[in-house]
């Protein structure tokens, strides 16, 4: 049990530094949101291999480090989180990534931008309609959601198959 708490543990503080400077390096502006791909990678990532709750974790620690060194905004804080969330529990629920890669699609693109919307317009004074919010957070998770899904794909054999074998999950590899 402290063995798979401290691998979890390290694993979420390991990508909470690559969303850090990974978002830092490859963001651009759709709207009115500053658009980070690698924290929806991140999110898609993390959901999947520690779960919803070390995920949010990851998130928070990304958009908090992120906000400090005035390299993110505000609005990181609700879509990563839900996005992450969304990820990570729908994967434990179906053990399919492409479920958890829709997850970030609608947890982050729809569900996080309908609750930055009032986020941004109290703390921000950001006027304006919730539909410049969707499509500009949607971007982003799915450019973030394409290349997390190739990267877990690619080392899905080797990450998930061994680790449900060490839980005594089985032999369960949903080719998605």
């Amino acid at each position: 049990m402290q063995r798979n708490t401290t691998y979890k543990m390290v694993l979420t503080a390991i990508l909470s530094a690559i969303g850090v400077v990974g978002g830092s390096m490859f963001e651009f502006t759709v709207g009115v949101a500053k658009v980070a791909p690698m924290q929806h990678l991140i999110n898609l990532i993390s959901g999947v291999l520690v779960g919803p709750w070390w995920a949010v974790t990851q998130a928070f620690i990304t958009s908090l480090i992120r906000n400090l060194l005035g390299t993110g905004t505000i609005l990181a804080f609700p879509g990563s989180m839900i996005g992450a969330f969304c990820v990570g529990w729908l994967f434990q629920k179906t053990n399919r990534l492409i479920i958890a890669a829709f997850g970030e699609l609608i947890g982050t693109g729809i569900i996080g931008a309908i609750v930055a919307y009032p986020i941004a317009s109290w703390m921000m004074g950001t006027t304006g309609a919730i539909y410049l919010f969707i499509p500009s957070f949607f971007l982003s998770a799915l450019v973030g959601v394409i290349f997390g899904y190739i990267i877990l794909k690619s080392i899905w054999k080797r990450i998930i198959v061994p680790q449900q074998d060490k839980l005594g999950i089985g032999r369960k590899t949903n080719r998605d």
